[in-house]
């Protein structure tokens, strides 16, 4: 018998010792981080709602009791019963029973009234028909990356059984090494912005943080050295995803290709975006006539890989790692990431991607951890001169530019990125609109925006509070109003835009290095009354950077033999309205670090170019008195 099957013998006899005599625990098993219990008694184990909770705190462990698919009622019969708890007014859309875990998923417009105060409608659910019910959102916004994932997840439900049950075992074995040790490698966005790659490693461990690539060039992250994929894929215990920009995960699924076959973790919001994102950067190069580094079903083995956290929630991931995931302010679903290693020996925490005060999306960044011995975060604006304007009057600034333009009779281009930048933009438009402080117009959302923005709805309580009540409301709903417009029927349409009258565009790519913002700049890049406004960061090399250093001849495709060149004259305004960013300016960052408490011994400056890490570096060794590092891709640090 094998330690696993040891220890959850011995759980098993415990969680038996522990509970009434009249229920009985025909099997326990391992699904990932979770402890799964399977009874044939599942009605008297929801009778008693502090039995779960319970057990939870003495194993010191994440519990999920199913039913034995002997004792589960007819789907039919059940169905009815569940439809008679759950009030109408949950707009419950569908039941999906599964009898090989008696499950049954229950989609709902308000998941909320589904699962009741303190999950109260849940328990009386199982109380009244013993299956085990799960909730999930009907998205106020129709989303086809919604529907896929879980449709596919749905189809691949028993492969992915056995890979939680594979990770489980993973999790839960015996730890084999007597030495306690903790290091970090860097493996990208080290003195540079982009392909963002860490390797945590323990004595027992190894963990991948971040797989991406960098914008505007052909460098990946190092994962040939020994201490990533050098010494094989299968040495990798678990990969940590801390949010969908593809800086951070654009090269996850290309680990599949590789022969990684292990979890990755991340907020479900990201799963759903990184889906997203990864399969139109396959798309883009394609149609840009170079070869992806990976094919889409290396994508579907991500998703199907993925482990979905939510924020707060420690989890085991490792014999001797805890992860907890935190609100990082970033974008949807993004999060500061902790480490707890070992039995209280050492704990480290990556940042990903901050933005440490509150935006129209977002709540802040989370700082507030029982113990950080050593941050490595971000430095994107670090730099000693890097303060945004007040988005008060980044607002304002836009709003003129747009008004400006108005007058004119001319555009407003924005490059932004699908995900964030684009939604934080569509809040600020709707409302000037709405209170008259521009004129009402079109607003053509084109790429993955009005995507993205589908799967922001889906998941409102990543967002923030009063954002969240008005997309509770349909007639609320600021993404819903009626200037919104998607761009869906390709070159046609953008050029009945460009010949058409005043308007706002948002469009993908948001450092303009491709997809439909090149279409936008050939349509009207010779328009004197137009504006392309820059609202978002624009790392260095890429088009946007040199556009907004001045360069007027720009490079772009012919739309009908994408091998072919030409040169265009960039005659239109070129405008930047700082605040917008989704990441932290140099304030922002001091204030993470500074209202930490405690504070951390050490701090890798990452995720910036070589001025703004040592200079951020440099300014919290003086103010703070703490050890600091501007590590360069490659090193390898040893903190205990």
């Amino acid at each position: 018998m094998s330690q696993v099957e040891r220890q959850l013998e011995e759980t098993k006899a415990q969680i038996e010792a522990e509970i009434p005599d009249d229920i009985s625990v025909t099997d326990v098993t391992y699904e990932g981080p979770e402890l799964v219990v399977y009874t044939r008694h599942p009605k008297q184990f929801a009778r008693n709602g502090d039995l779960v909770r319970d057990l939870a705190s003495e194993l010191r462990k994440r519990i999920t009791v199913r039913p034995h698919p002997d004792v589960l009622s007819l789907p039919r019969e059940a169905e009815d019963d569940i439809r008679e708890i759950i009030p109408d007014e949950a707009g419950v859309a569908d039941l999906d029973f599964h009898q090989d875990t008696g499950e049954v998923v229950i989609e709902a417009e308000k998941p909320g009234l589904v699962i009741g105060r303190h999950g109260s409608t849940l328990r009386e659910i199982t109380k009244q028909v013993g299956w085990t019910p799960e909730v999930v959102r009907t998205p106020p916004i129709e989303s086809s990356t919604v529907s896929n994932v879980r449709n596919f997840l749905k189809h691949e439900r028993e492969e992915r059984r056995d890979i939680l049950e594979k990770v489980g075992r993973q999790i839960h074995r015996e730890e084999m090494s007597d030495e306690q040790w903790v290091r970090i490698s860097t493996l990208g966005c080290c003195r540079e912005v982009g392909r963002a790659a860490f390797v945590l490693n323990t004595a027992e461990t190894r963990v991948l943080i971040d797989c991406g690539d960098k914008p505007g060039s052909d460098d990946v992250p190092y994962l040939q050295v020994p201490e990533a994929l050098g010494a094989g894929a299968s040495n990798l215990d678990a990969v940590v995803l801390t949010h969908a920009h593809l800086d951070h995960s654009a090269l996850i699924p290309l680990l599949f290709k590789y022969g990684y076959d292990g979890p990755i973790y991340c907020t479900e919001p990201t799963r759903d975006l990184m889906g997203l994102l990864t399969l139109d950067y396959l798309d883009v190069a394609t149609k840009e006539g170079r070869t992806p580094p990976y094919d889409s079903e290396q994508v579907r083995e991500a998703i199907k890989h993925c482990i979905p956290l939510e924020y707060g929630d420690v989890t085991d991931i490792a014999p001797d790692v805890k992860l907890t995931m935190h609100n990082a302010g970033h974008i949807l679903g993004s999060a500061v990431s902790h480490f707890h290693i070992g039995d209280g020996l050492y704990n480290v925490c990556f940042s990903g991607d901050i933005h440490y005060e509150d935006t129209r999306l977002f709540n802040g960044a989370v700082n507030d951890f029982p113990r950080v011995e050593t941050l490595v975060m971000e430095s994107t604006y670090g730099g000693r001169n890097d303060y945004q304007t007040d988005q008060e009057d980044s607002e304002e600034k836009l709003l003129e530019v747009i008004n400006e333009t108005h007058e004119r009779g001319g555009k407003v281009v924005i490059p932004a990125f699908a995900v964030g930048r684009s939604q934080e933009m569509m809040l600020v438009l709707e409302e000037a609109m709405r209170t008259g402080k521009i004129p009402e117009m079109p607003v053509h959302l084109d790429g993955m925006i009005w995507e993205a923005t589908a799967i922001h709805t889906t998941y409102p309580e990543y967002l923030r509070d009063d954002l969240q009540d008005r997309i509770f409301h349909e007639d609320e709903n600021p993404f819903l109003a009626d200037q919104f417009n998607h761009i869906d029927a390709g070159e046609e349409e953008r050029r009945e835009v460009a010949d058409g009258g005043p308007c706002i565009v948002l469009s993908t790519s948001g450092m303009v290095t491709g997809g439909p913002i090149m279409s936008w700049l050939r349509h009207l890049g010779s328009d004197t009354d137009s504006t392309l406004t820059f609202v978002g960061y624009q790392a260095q090399g890429t088009l946007g950077d040199k556009i907004q250093r001045g360069q007027d001849r720009i490079p772009v495709q012919d739309p009908d033999d994408p091998r072919r060149n030409s040169t265009l004259s960039l005659e239109m305004n070129v405008e930047t309205v700082d605040g917008f960013s989704g990441h932290a300016d140099r304030q922002g960052l001091e204030n993470f670090v500074r209202t930490m408490n405690p504070r951390p011994e050490k701090v890798l400056c990452v995720h910036g170019d070589e001025r703004s890490v040592q200079d951020l570096s440099s300014a919290l060794y003086h103010d703070y008195n703490m050890r600091t590092f501007a590590p360069k891709n490659l090193e390898t640090f040893r903190f205990e």
